[in-house]
């Protein structure tokens, strides 16, 4: 499966259509946060008309809560604080951002991302149907693609599944941008959208032991 992960458009999505043209062949598209900057919500349905595939998302920090009913609406698939199976991998969702200090308009308290992902993530764990587990977050685990200037500031509840998932694809810290691998976890921040950068991720089927193949492109 090749997946086309997003985040971080904030409203701009000027550089959307080269970045699908450039990215060529692929199965699903992923946005991971921040659809729009502050509102509108009727931003998503611009967004999402731009696709011809499937498409998963969740919201992003910038986003209002009631962005989840436009999602609703919309024809992508709101993944937020839910799971989808597509063939043999089992994609977890779960939008807004651990506290930050500007009190923006979705956030979670730890407590509430750890207990939002325990089940999703243990009940994949224990389905032998479920073959690989990607995890989609707005915040990035703690430690991982979550770097300041002045430290690490990502999730200490998303931390706890590394090494229980096989694939996190975040966003939110823009200077973040990369891929970094923690015990089996790779962890994948696509950049900002609104700038231009998206990454092509390609799954493999896990029983053959393909490795998760990443590609960041700029538009």
């Amino acid at each position: 499966m090749k997946i086309l992960a997003i985040t971080d458009p904030h409203g701009d999505y000027s550089k959307i259509k080269e970045m699908i043209e450039k990215a060529g062949d692929f199965d699903l598209v992923v946005i991971v946060g921040d659809i729009t900057n502050f509102g509108p919500d009727e931003k998503v349905e611009e967004l999402m008309e731009m696709f011809d595939r499937p498409v998963l998302a969740i919201p992003g920090n910038c986003d209002y809560r009631s962005i989840l009913k436009a999602l609703d609406a919309s024809k992508a698939t709101n993944l937020h604080g839910k799971a989808e199976q597509i063939g043999n991998i089992r994609f977890i969702g779960l939008g807004g951002s651990n506290p930050t200090p500007f009190n923006s308009p979705f956030e979670l308290s730890e407590d509430e991302i750890e207990k939002a992902l325990e089940g999703m993530v243990c009940s994949a764990e224990n389905d032998k149907d479920c073959g690989t587990i990607v995890l989609l977050t707005h915040a990035p685990p703690y430690g991982a693609r979550d770097e300041l200037p002045f430290g690490h500031v990502g999730s200490t509840a998303i931390q706890k599944f590394l090494d229980r998932v096989d694939l996190i694809i975040c966003g939110h810290i823009h200077e973040a941008k990369g891929l970094e691998q923690v015990g089996k976890t790779v962890v994948v921040n696509p950049g900002e959208a609104c700038k231009g950068s998206c990454t092509l991720i390609t799954l493999g089927e896990k029983e053959e032991n393909k490795p998760i193949e990443v590609k960041f492109i700029e538009v």
